[in-house]
């Protein structure tokens, strides 16, 4: 028995008389079975409740219940446990003093400590390990750790560790991290939703595992991926850990070596496909409104190329789901680009666009593109397109192409001109302004091209996106090289800063994580039904309005990555007062200042000044008297 009543019946009586359930027993990454609530204060979590309606109007569900939690609960529930960090007074009213080393340690302290015993590992799984094991037992310190270091530590708990830790997920696994629902739960997907403890979700990260970073079919063992981004949701954004949810949808695998492997933690067979295939997809988004409401955030997230349009096109009007492969991707993009324009003094109606690839990640950021031009210019959606050429594998995208292969998402761009196959001859024929790669091509940006692009632009914009590095269209130093210093360039993996025609270059990483974690915060607090592409343009322009003269001056299109926390802040603010303006926010009456409205939903690490004990007050004391 602990507290006054054994753990079972305690969650018992939990879910059924309180209005959100039972609290959550898992963190976002891990978590043990017997968590209960979450450590931030009563008077905290009071004080940011809002009396507005909607979504962002739903309970925290952060209070601790004392007479369902005893003292040791502290100690074994990472959203409880303060390491060292209770007080005295915590420490003996809890009846956990003696269990805890008799110093007593701040939060910063902690942090110190975790971060030196992190550097002693050279090997970036094991650093991957260790944060996980951290988020097990502190998932306080965890985020203060990642929110506050993210440049050192976004890598080892994402991209590009996390695609080794996918890799090596059936020897890795401890805990549960999300929830697998497979394709032989068919018919019963809402009955595998209830099973996760928590009620108050407001994001999941979808995946089927079929194209896992540049890795491929992963299967099963593609959980590392939504468990990885949702705590980016966290760190990056302060969107509370117990609202996020990481799923994965197995059916199955179709990379032989996994089906062989003994330690694989998936469905053993091929994977299912076709109707079967969509019945289930279409069950598990109808089973989490029915759960957690039409407000509840989906992101898919590393589907299959073939699936990944068909479901943003099928689902983007009927539920409230992004897809960030495509869109996400594309607003990081676009927020370059805008970034590029005052880099180089132009308008984009004075610009052409190339791009080397006409995947998902192409085609939507040629999208946004035209949209931007739209919206910011007054140049027609269909005019604007002609600005913009594509090359897939099969060679320019032109109208009536003899080789085929125009999709119906390609067409739009398929316009007027020869056939062409090489792209140094399309660099010499169309003189883009512009050229983009996303198609992890290596070093297909040859000397040759980016030469050919400095001859007829003073300050050619190159952006080589595809990653990993190894991946990556050219380097840093090869842009500015072979274009005598004058090239504006952005990457979608980090470089290192060049010194060179007399100044130090800082090239910009644009990466997803500047936009997705603002635009979901936004979404969540404002209550925004359906997300439109207008959603990642308002992000993108809110993202580039972060760009400084200084960051120009260095040749860095984005904001430095260490200030991400307060530009998801400033992102979130800009994409809600677009959505208010627009209708499309539900959360009401409307917040006259948005800002501080997103900021009072955030989540708050730090514990130091927060009691674990309920609060004590006194009655009159006339009440308190004997009768007589």
């Amino acid at each position: 028995m602990s507290s006054c009543l054994a753990r079972p019946l305690q969650e018992a009586v939990l879910a059924r008389h309180q209005p959100g359930g039972m609290v959550a027993a898992f963190s976002a990454f891990t978590g043990p079975s017997t968590a209960i609530c979450s450590p931030a204060s009563q008077d905290v979590a009071n004080k940011k409740r809002s009396p507005l309606t909607g979504p962002a109007a739903r309970p925290l569900g952060t209070d601790v219940v004392p007479s369902l939690v005893s003292g040791v609960d502290y100690l074994r529930d990472p959203k409880l446990f303060k390491g060292m960090a209770f007080s005295l007074e915590e420490r003996q009213t809890l009846g956990i003093h003696g269990l805890l080393p008799p110093r007593i340690k701040t939060l910063d302290e902690q942090a110190e400590n975790s971060l030196r015993n992190l550097r002693r590992f050279q090997d970036p799984l094991n650093q991957y390990m260790y944060m996980v094991d951290l988020l097990d037992r502190n998932e306080k310190l965890f985020y203060k750790l990642l929110s506050e270091n993210t440049m050192e530590l976004m890598p080892i708990v994402y991209t590009p560790t996390v695609g080794l830790a996918c890799q090596k997920f059936g020897l890795a696994f401890k805990r549960p991290q999300g929830l697998f629902i497979t394709i032989h739960d068919k018919g019963h997907v809402y009955e595998v939703i209830k099973n996760w403890p928590e009620r108050d979700v407001r994001a999941i990260v979808v995946t089927d595992g079929e194209r896992i970073l540049g890795l491929g079919d992963l299967g099963a063992q593609g959980m590392g991926i939504p468990v990885g981004k949702l705590a980016l949701y966290t760190a990056l954004a302060g969107i509370p850990p117990h609202q996020l949810l990481p799923v994965t949808l197995d059916v199955g695998t179709n990379r032989q070596e996994l089906l062989d492997d003994v330690d694989y933690i998936g469905v053993r067979h091929k994977r299912v496909t076709g109707e079967a295939y969509d019945e289930f997809v279409d069950e598990f988004m109808e089973a989490v409104v029915r759960r957690y409401g039409q407000n509840c955030l989906i992101q898919f997230e590393d589907f299959g190329n073939h699936n990944a349009f068909r479901f943003l096109e099928k689902y983007r009007n009927k539920y409230c789901t992004f897809n960030d492969d495509i869109q996400g991707t594309a607003s990081v993009a676009v927020a370059g680009v805008i970034a590029a324009l005052t880099a180089t003094n132009t308008k984009l109606k004075d610009h052409t666009f190339l791009f080397q690839g006409a995947g998902e990640a192409s085609i939507g950021i040629a999208n946004l593109i035209a949209m931007a031009m739209e919206k910011r210019e007054g140049i027609p959606y269909e005019e604007a397109l002609k600005h913009i050429w594509l090359k897939d594998s099969r060679g320019l995208i032109v109208k009536d192409r003899s080789s085929g292969g125009i999709s119906e998402h390609k067409a739009p761009f398929a316009h007027e001109h020869a056939e062409m196959k090489e792209l140094g001859d399309m660099v010499k024929e169309l003189k883009p302004t512009v050229l983009i790669g996303a198609a992890a091509v290596p070093r297909v940006f040859t000397p040759e091209i980016i030469r050919d692009m400095a001859t007829f632009n003073e300050k050619p914009v190159i952006f080589a996106l595809s990653n990993p590095t190894s991946q990556a269209e050219c380097t840093a130093e090869e842009a500015y090289v072979h274009s005598d210093g004058r090239a504006v360039f952005a990457s979608g993996s980090p470089f290192p800063t060049f010194t060179g025609y007399g100044k130090t270059y800082e090239p910009g990483q644009g990466n997803n994580a500047y936009i997705f974690p603002g635009a979901s915060l936004a979404v969540i607090a404002a209550g925004i039904h359906h997300i439109s592409d207008s959603v990642f343009l308002s992000a993108a322009e809110g993202l580039a309005d972060m760009v400084t003269e200084d960051d120009l001056a260095v040749g860095r299109l984005y904001p430095p990555l260490d200030n991400i926390r307060e530009i998801s802040v400033q992102i979130a603010k800009k994409v809600a007062e677009e959505a208010y303006q627009s209708g499309t926010a539900s959360t009401y009456p409307e917040p006259e200042d948005k800002e501080a409205f997103i900021r009072a939903t955030l989540y708050d690490y730090n514990y130091d000044k927060t009691s674990a004990l309920p609060t004590l007050y006194q009655w009159p004391e006339e009440v308190q008297k004997p009768f007589h």
